[in-house]
């Protein structure tokens, strides 16, 4: 019973990285948006940017829901 409630408090835990990753989402796509409406013509690149920066930080929050995934599955 006690490994139960470690291993899904351990999940909780490994999620947290989760916040940081959709913060800073919210924070490259909000900086993009501003780019794109101070100078029109960079849209494009700005844009490019945006997507990169959109993908690594969703990169951590699907490495945190491995870790909690493998937390509660396989140990």
């Amino acid at each position: 019973m006690e490994v139960e409630a470690a291993k899904l408090i351990g999940a909780g835990l490994a999620m947290i990285g989760a916040i940081g990753a959709g913060a800073g989402v919210g924070i490259v796509v909000g900086g993009a948006v501003q780019a794109m409406g101070r100078n029109p013509d960079a849209t494009g690149t700005i844009q490019t940017n945006m997507i990169l920066g959109i993908a690594f930080a969703e990169a951590i929050a699907i490495y945190c829901l491995v870790v909690a995934l493998l937390i509660l599955f396989v140990f």
